[in-house]
């Protein structure tokens, strides 16, 4: 097979008419041929340097099909959310899902599963699990250390997991959000050599300085890409771009080659760009990806052009995956695991009594997984503690979904809802059902909706309801990835019709009981202060 285009040479900061042999996957021959401005633009494939698959809400299999459409090659895929709640099976279940389609999955092994014991998850990875984990083929590093202060304090069960790592020379990936100064040094000399949870430039800068890459995060709620781009101007070699989480209906539109067009569009250097978003990850993890060399593997795309990277082609390992925004990767049939066990819930489930007005509230912050802790005020009804949507002070709920246990609640700002209620069983880290409302009953049918679904997202507004299923682990849809996008596209819009004011409603519901991102959260045993690691009174 031959393939025309102008070959755009990261390491030498050139482009030149050529001509690709591909044979047996691999490339065969690069043959220089007169200038042609007529062909396309040949670019190795990008590689999403951190992703959770599963916060697409799709199977690994179906997020391929739509990752490719957009010249993806490759990810470094933390299978962290099915391992809580699944544990060694849904990790499993990842990597044999990923083997279904022509896409390169690199998964890491969970450091964090349990993430907290200040909260219920289904499942546990241990250190033997670790090191069968790590001695296969088909996991990479090991993924987020989340546990930073465990990390810092040289835990010995930490410390455990990163030697196992270190002895198989498989990196370590880093979680260590507003770590500066000494703390970022003693986490980064206990071996994590990335991060993808900087908030400002200053703190990345600082990492970086001690040795670490940067991973420029651009997800579904979490944005980092205003504050980090400029990095590349001066650390090419140590910046990588990532989503982290992604949903569908984002997933759908664009991936890293949105992050890469926009920096282009920014004045930003084009071979610097693309060393971040090709390259880089494979030397750091040392990936069977090629590079766009005699030798390598047949994985490249072709692009209209130089500036919004429109995909005309995408080749793995020499095989067409995609072509002018379609994908040529067929559905597979997909098994459904699960781990789902609780009774539905009845409205006086989530009354509080009131032992005052002022309460703690967690204030969601647009496009930030950062929550602080403010003031509210909230009303008071028959002794009973309720929400003040005037004021955008909302019931939040979290529902052990793996036992009957009673639901924890507290207060939330700046969801916006003016009637009904959203809920999802995505909630990082050990994926309960999470919900916000501004009433008890929407609330509860909110919540028992994806109880009878056994997963899901849900919003209920008066006697509309819509729910879309996610079967698979509660947190993920065996179904074909374009239709999972057009439902959540529905669900997506009703929260907003409700009035929730917030870019992506339900991806910023599922961070708010991630215990380990601080300040204020909610886990299925309490409101959590993620500084302090200890649980707080609602009111004050």
């Amino acid at each position: 097979m031959h393939i025309h285009g102008q070959l755009v040479d990261i390491p030498n900061q050139k482009i030149s008419s050529v001509t690709l042999t591909i044979e047996n996957g691999k490339i065969a021959a690069i043959e220089h041929i007169d200038s042609n401005s007529d062909i396309p633009f040949l670019l190795p494939g990008f590689i999403d340097a951190h992703v959770h698959v599963e916060s697409s809400m799709l199977v690994p299999s179906e997020f391929a099909r739509l990752a490719v459409v957009h010249g993806t090659v490759a990810t470094i895929s933390d299978p962290h959310e099915i391992a809580n709640v699944c544990g060694m099976h849904g990790v499993e279940y990842m990597i044999e899902n990923g083997k279904q389609v022509p896409f390169k999955f690199y998964f890491g092994a969970p450091s964090c599963v349990p993430a907290t014991p200040f909260e219920t998850a289904g499942g546990e990875i241990n250190a033997a699990d670790i090191e069968n984990l790590m001695s296969r083929p088909e996991i990479a590093y090991l993924a987020e250390m989340m546990n930073w202060p465990g990390t810092v304090n040289r835990d010995p069960l930490v410390m455990e997991k990163i030697r196992i790592a270190q002895k198989l020379n498989k990196p370590i990936d880093g979680h260590a959000p507003g770590l500066i100064g000494e703390l970022a040094e003693k986490y980064v000399s206990a071996g994590p050599s990335t991060d993808h949870e900087c908030f400002t430039y200053e703190e990345a800068l600082g990492k970086i300085k001690l040795g670490m890459k940067i991973a420029i995060r651009e997800g579904s709620a979490a944005k980092n890409f205003e504050a980090l781009i400029d990095l590349i101007d001066d650390y090419p070699e140590m910046i990588m771009f990532c989503s982290d989480d992604k949903h569908p209906d984002n997933l759908a539109v664009g991936h890293i080659n949105e992050l890469v067009a926009r920096a282009v569009a920014r004045g930003k250097d084009l071979f610097k760009l693309l060393q971040a978003a090709c390259l880089n990850p494979i030397h750091h993890y040392s990936l069977e990806v090629g590079q766009l060399r005699v030798g390598d593997p047949a994985d490249f795309i072709l692009v209209k052009d130089l500036k919004e990277f429109q995909v005309q082609a995408n080749y793995i390992n020499g095989e067409k995956v995609a072509e002018n925004g379609k994908t040529l990767i067929p559905s597979s049939v997909n098994e459904i695991i699960n781990n789902f066990n609780t009774s539905t819930k009845k409205p006086e489930d989530f009354q509080i009594t009131a032992s005052g007005k002022k309460v703690r509230v967690i204030e969601a912050l647009d496009g930030q997984l950062i929550t602080p802790e403010i003031e509210g005020e909230i009303l008071i009804k028959n002794g009973l503690a309720e929400s003040n949507p005037d004021k955008d002070i909302l019931k939040i709920t979290v529902v052990n979904r793996y036992q009957d246990a009673p639901p924890s609640v507290a207060f939330i700002k700046n969801f916006g809802l003016k009637v009904g209620a959203i809920s999802s069983s995505v909630g990082h880290d050990s994926h309960n059902i999470i919900a916000v409302g501004v009433d008890d009953e929407s609330i509860c049918r909110a919540v028992n909706l994806l109880i009878k679904a056994k997963g899901g997202v849900s919003a209920v507004s008066g006697e509309k309801e819509e729910v879309l299923a996610l079967p698979v682990g509660g947190i993920m849809s065996p179904e074909d990835g374009y239709q999972v996008a057009n439902a959540y596209t529905r669900i997506d819009r009703m929260a907003k019709e409700m009035g929730s004011t917030l870019n992506s409603p339900f991806m910023t519901l599922s961070f708010m009981a991630l215990l380990v991102i601080p300040d204020l959260k909610l886990s299925d045993k309490g409101l959590f202060d993620g500084k302090r690691f200890e649980f707080l009174d609602v009111f004050l």
